[in-house]
């Protein structure tokens, strides 16, 4: 199933004015160059991160960039306004975002139906935007005698908020998944009301960018999708061919949406990080990836203990800490990875070693007078030098967390793997592991 992002986790919505009206943004990087994203008819800065891969793509961007996104006027947190708003009035609200972040010139990401808007402002501001970036952009929608890639009169004509919209044009794999089917119309509903949908169709079918495409003099880069249903390939050769200097580049696959489906969504963001700052990034270091259970303990009450021992001493307990349990992993053949302060990482290639090894400890430390849970979880892992990374290592981490004084815990994968090894596992129910979901939990026994 689906699931959203933890909300710790996602940037922090603020508003900018813009006359009297708000303007929704976020920003996520500290740069060094600063990028702007025009988000395309279906847009609300928080909602878009249930979306996967939305968050990744956009952190992938602040890894070289101060990257700010934002709601036009009319959609998602922005306010509502009667009617549709012009393309003038888009632009002050690219200008107040920018100021109320103090980006003084940045360059411009205009996604769909945004990407004519930032156009236009790439050409009336070339003061205020460094380069201009337009994925899956159309310069104008309908079809005309000197316009025939254009689309019918009634291509879009969908019932709003069904997700209709999204699961035809945008995204259409979503139609065969009833939880994205769910989120489509929920996303749909938060971008804007079913009035303010046909309104902004209505004047984005009467917009036509094309007699200013001569004077726009940034650097531009255009980049499209060849499958893309919803805007074809043509409409983003149209602005190629059209804007002095262009440089245009088409991916070979994919739906509309970069980040929710393209396989080479990080191919993008490399591409577009080049043209922005002349610097392809390097390719991401190749990592090992193991099977392993992973092993995280915990030393109960530790803050007490120390304030009750004082440092000297209650440094000189944690490092016999440290000697027993490493002594203990290595016993069992697992591998120490690192000390966490009160407690250690380890990891083990078999989970049958990697229970008993930590039904162990616990009794071996009776001597110092100190209790630990410990929890345990098999799945693949990264191996970064000496160190482990990867989704089970936060799985055992969090499967740690819910153990008790004494209690070794393990997910219902490690009990699966163990059956028939003389380890018994009583049933601890479901629990809500922070940032991972629902598990089964049971604690072993020997």
């Amino acid at each position: 199933m689906h699931r959203a992002m933890p909300a710790e986790d996602l940037p922090e919505t603020r508003f900018a004015r813009s006359g009297d009206v708000n303007i929704a943004y976020q920003v996520l990087g500290e740069g060094p160059v600063d990028l702007l994203l025009v988000p395309g008819l279906v847009s609300h800065v928080e909602t878009s991160h249930e979306v996967r891969g939305y968050t990744a793509f956009l952190r992938r961007l602040a890894r070289f960039a101060r990257l700010a996104t934002f709601d036009k006027r009319g959609q998602g947190l922005s306010d509502r306004v009667s009617g549709a708003p012009t393309l003038e009035e888009r632009a002050d609200d690219v200008r107040a975002v920018m100021d109320a972040i103090g980006m003084r010139r940045a360059a411009v990401l205009g996604v769909s139906e945004g990407s004519m808007m930032s156009a236009y402002f790439a050409a009336a501001h070339p003061e205020r935007a460094s380069h201009l970036v337009l994925y899956g952009g159309m310069p104008k929608m309908p079809r005309s005698d000197d316009y025939p890639i254009g689309f019918e009169p009634d291509r879009h004509i969908v019932e709003w908020g069904t997700g209709a919209f999204i699961t035809t044009y945008v995204a259409p794999s979503w139609a065969a998944d009833p939880d994205l089917s769910r989120l489509a119309a929920r996303f749909e509903r938060h971008s804007c009301s079913p009035g303010n949908f046909h309104a902004l169709a209505k004047m984005n079918i009467a917009l036509d960018v094309r007699p200013i495409l001569p004077d726009i003099r940034v650097p531009t880069l255009v980049l499209h999708r060849q499958t893309d249903v919803c805007v074809p390939i043509a409409m983003g050769r149209y602005y190629a061919d059209h804007i002095p200097g262009a440089k245009f580049v088409a991916y070979p696959s994919g739906e509309h949406w970069p980040p929710a489906f393209g396989p080479d969504w990080d191919s993008m963001a490399d591409d577009i990080e080049e043209f922005v700052t002349g610097v392809r990034a390097a390719p991401a270091q190749q990592m090992d990836r193991v099977l392993a259970t992973v092993l995280f303990t915990d030393i109960v009450d530790s803050t007490a203990i120390a304030a009750e021992l004082g440092d000297a001493a209650w440094r000189a307990r944690l490092d016999e800490h440290d000697r027993i349990v490493r002594r203990l992993i290595e016993s069992h053949r697992g591998r120490f990875i690192k000390s966490t302060g009160d407690g250690v990482l380890a990891a083990f290639d078999g989970p049958g070693r990697a229970v008993r090894c930590a039904l162990s400890i616990e009794p071996a430390l009776a001597r110092l007078d100190l209790r630990v849970r410990a929890g345990l979880h098999t799945g693949e892992v990264e191996e970064r030098g000496e160190d482990i990374a990867g989704v089970a290592v936060h799985a055992a981490a969090r499967v740690m967390e819910k153990a008790g004084a004494g209690e070794v815990l393990v997910s219902r994968v490690v009990a699966d793997l163990v059956a028939g090894a003389g380890l018994s596992f009583a049933e601890r129910g479901d629990a809500e592991l922070k940032g991972i979901g629902t598990w089964r939990l049971l604690a072993a026994t020997m």
